[in-house]
Formats: structure tokens, C-alpha cells, sequence
């Protein structure tokens, strides 16, 4: 093991990168639950999903760990799966099979983009507090992700409010209760710095939830969206999965128009560049991997990685595959090499077989580990050198518009252009590199036209 992940050159040990792809995986383990639900509104098969959407992270895992080394998880990205089952397959009505062919073209580009360093490039030329701000942006993002799923933040007239805890008790009430409980036993466990602090707390938190069934407190009502916390053992039908397998190939007699084709795949190609590239920008950072240039050591690998992933998620039968930003989770109880991400990508496989009880894990038991690695992530932001008005203001613009806009690519976006704005107004353009400038277009081109 440590001739393969060299553990020693990287202060880490079996156990540690054990626990930490653990605890990954249980961040994690909701899309096995939530892929097929949305995707399937495309007309595909709920179980040829889940084993497509298991064995597609799986890949994306291994691919990372045995090419870069890093314990980066993947799996079919939350967003990009909206897209493709109610713009693409809803609004524009084509075929989840056309979807599906425009996803493994993408991943086809990004291996080429890849592998002619372009994709190195562009993550080499983002400046490093920008990168900073990134990072801090994530830690907000998932933070905000794991409070909308504790319940703890809901919808309201202003947007977003805190939830009524009176209000209907025994479900949402003691979801949102639960999930702060849950918080705060991982928060008090890290400070006493016990390892697997993080996943003792998902455990620690379910386990509560289902005591609080089993005693009435916490009632099921699944027509209003509340799922029974003990787990079944419900048979799985394995099979099903030839149902979407090679399917994206099966395209003829379909109509597509050449023009949508394009700007389908540019907006899976535009949204999954970036939300990787931010991804590894803010887990990489909370994990000191960045070396004193901001750069990652094996980028080109970490985006091979995902680019393979992507193409073979396709014709397995699932939306993009991409990098996860709850891998943060892992990094945060310690995992540093692709140990890490072996052992996540080992539980997705087991989860095809055991699907019934990963896809039990509720949203309130999961959300206090983001809740609490966004904290952990938030802490970048001193590093920020606040004095510099031409480089704090882009990483601030940045870092604040991921949470609002509900999306790390636009972060980005915004982030890259106000640098390159501000900095050109301000006489500071020798700052600003040539790909800098295209990227900045480019981001102004996609508010435009896509």
C-alpha cells in the first residue's frame, strides 16, 4: 500500500485513508437516491440508473486514484443530471439517448483537452487568491447545500429563511433538530481531536433519527417526501442496468437538430470544466496540496481522470460524471492519497448490492458533515491579502457568488471576469495573463449566448 499511494511521503497511514474514504462516501451516497429520482423524469429506468450512476462513480474513483493519487471522489454531478432530464429531455424534447451520446462526446473533448494540456492550463492560469477565493466560495457552497438538506434553510418569500421548528415537528422539525445535534457532536469531536470525528457524526446523527422513529417522534410520510430510517433489505434487480447500457450509441432515427446538438454538449462541456477545475482548486487548498505557485502537482491526471469517468458514465447510462466537492469531507479526516479514493469507489460497488440501505442514510445525518467541512474550507479566507484591492475584490465577488448562485462554475466565472476587469481598468494589465483574458471572454460569450 504505501509502495502504491506512498502514504509515508504523504503523512498518512492505511487507517486513516480508510476512515477518510469512508466518510466520503457517506457525503456522498445521497446521489445513489437522488440520480435516478431526477434523471428517471427523462424515461429512464430508476434501477439501470443507480447501478449506472454506482459503477460510473466507481471508475471515476479508481481512474483518480491510480492516475493522480488523490483522494478526489466522483460521481454524476448534481445540476449537470437537472439539465439533462428537464432542459434537455423536458424543454427541448429530445431522447435521454441524445443526452446521453452529447455527455460521452464531452467526455471524449475533455480527454483531448486533457491530454493537450489545455485543461492543465487553464487551472495553472488562474491567479492564487482567486484560487483562495474559490475555495472559500466551495466551504460556503456545501455548507449551504448541507443546511438546505437538514431542512434547516427553506424556501420563503425572502428566498431562503430558517425553518419553523413547530411547524409540522415530526418530520421536518426534528429533521432540521437532529441535523443540529449532529453538528454540533462532529464539531465537539474535532475539537477533541478524534479521528473519523466526521463520520462517527453521519452515524451518530442516523442512529439518533432512528430512535426518534422508533419512538414516534420522527413520523414517515412519503407522499410528503420523508423516507422510513431503517434500512430494508429489499431485493435489487441487477440486470436492469442493460437497460441504458451502450444505449447512448443507439441514436439512429432520432431527430437532432445540429446546431442544439452543439450547444447541448457546450453546456455540459462549459459547466463540468469548471466546476472540476473549481472542485480541485478548493479541496486541493484545504489539503495543502497546492505548491507556493498555486499549482497542483498532477492536474493533468486528476482532469484525465474525470474526463474518463465522464465518457464511460455515458454509456454505462448516467448524466456527467464529474469530481465531488464533498470529498472535502475525507480530506478533512485526514485522506491524502488515492487510498482514499479507492476505498469510496469499493462502497459504491457494494452499495449496487446493498442499495437499500446506503440510499436509507438520510439528508439530516449527512448535512452536519457538510455543514461542518464548510467551516473547514471557510478558513482560506485568511489568506487573502485584503490590502490588494485589485486581487481581493475578484476573490470576494467570487466566493460569495457560488453560494448565491448555486453554482461553483459561476463563481468562477464571475471571479475571472471582475479580475481581469478591474485589474485592465486599474493599469494593472501586465498582472493579467494572455489565457486569463480568453477565459474572461469566453465566460462573457457563455452569459450570451448559452
Amino acid at each position: 500500500m504505501d509502495k502504491l499511494f506512498k502514504l509515508k511521503q504523504n503523512n498518512t497511514s492505511v487507517r486513516t485513508e480508510v476512515v477518510a474514504g469512508i466518510t466520503t462516501f457517506m457525503t456522498m451516497a445521497y446521489i445513489l437516491a437522488v440520480n435516478p429520482s431526477i434523471l428517471s423524469a427523462s424515461g429512464m429506468d430508476s434501477n439501470a440508473i443507480l447501478m449506472a450512476t454506482a459503477i460510473a462513480s466507481a471508475i471515476g474513483c479508481f481512474a483518480m486514484a491510480f492516475l493522480a493519487n488523490y483522494p478526489f471522489a466522483l460521481a454524476p454531478g448534481l445540476g449537470l443530471n437537472a439539465y439533462f432530464a428537464y432542459t434537455v429531455c423536458g424543454a427541448m424534447g429530445y431522447s435521454w439517448k441524445v443526452a446521453l451520446f452529447a455527455v460521452f462526446v464531452e467526455g471524449l473533448v475533455f480527454i483531448v483537452l486533457s491530454l493537450t494540456n489545455v485543461r492543465e492550463a487553464i487551472f495553472n492560469a488562474i491567479p492564487t487568491t482567486l484560487k483562495k477565493g474559490v475555495s472559500v466560495g466551495i466551504g460556503l457552497f456545501i455548507a449551504f447545500i448541507g443546511l438546505q438538506g437538514a431542512k434547516l434553510v427553506v424556501d420563503s418569500a425572502t428566498l431562503v429563511t430558517v425553518v419553523d421548528f413547530t411547524e409540522d415537528f415530526n418530520r421536518t422539525g426534528i429533521s432540521a433538530l437532529l441535523a443540529v445535534i449532529g453538528t454540533f457532536i462532529i464539531a465537539i469531536l474535532y475539537v477533541k481531536k478524534v479521528k473519523g470525528s466526521i463520520l462517527i457524526g453521519i452515524i451518530a446523527t442516523w442512529v439518533l433519527g432512528i430512535i426518534c422513529q422508533l419512538t414516534g417522534i420522527y413520523k414517515v410520510d412519503v407522499d410528503a417526501g420523508f423516507y422510513s430510517l431503517i434500512p430494508s433489505w429489499s431485493s435489487f434487480d441487477v440486470t436492469a442496468l442493460g437497460k441504458t447500457f451502450g444505449q447512448c450509441f443507439n441514436i439512429g432515427g432520432l431527430n437532432i437538430k445540429p446546431i442544439d446538438f452543439i450547444v447541448i454538449m457546450l453546456s455540459f462541456l462549459f459547466v463540468d470544466m469548471f466546476d472540476t477545475l473549481g472542485t480541485l482548486i478548493g479541496v486541493a487548498n484545504k489539503a495543502k496540496m497546492l505548491d507556493e505557485n498555486g499549482r497542483l502537482p498532477r492536474v493533468k491526471q486528476a482532469l484525465l481522470a474525470d474526463a474518463i469517468a465522464t465518457s464511460a458514465g455515458a454509456v454505462l447510462g448516467t448524466s456527467t460524471t464529474t469530481t465531488y466537492v464533498e470529498s472535502s469531507s475525507g480530506v478533512a479526516e485526514g485522506g491524502r492519497t488515492g487510498l482514499s479514493s479507492v476505498v469510496t469507489g469499493l462502497l459504491f460497488l457494494v452499495a449496487i448490492v446493498f442499495a437499500p440501505v446506503f440510499t436509507t442514510i438520510p439528508g439530516f445525518a449527512t448535512a452536519p458533515a457538510l455543514i461542518f467541512v464548510g467551516f473547514l474550507m471557510i478558513s482560506a479566507v485568511v489568506e487573502i491579502d485584503f490590502n490588494d484591492f485589485t486581487e481581493s475584490i475578484p476573490a470576494y465577488l467570487c466566493l460569495i457568488c457560488m453560494p448565491l448562485m448555486y453554482s461553483i462554475s459561476e463563481g468562477i466565472a464571475v471571479g475571472v471576469i471582475s479580475y481581469v476587469v478591474i485589474n485592465l481598468v486599474c493599469g494593472k494589465h501586465k498582472k493579467i495573463t494572455p489565457l486569463m483574458y480568453i477565459l474572461a471572454v469566453l465566460f462573457v460569450l457563455k452569459y450570451i449566448f448559452l
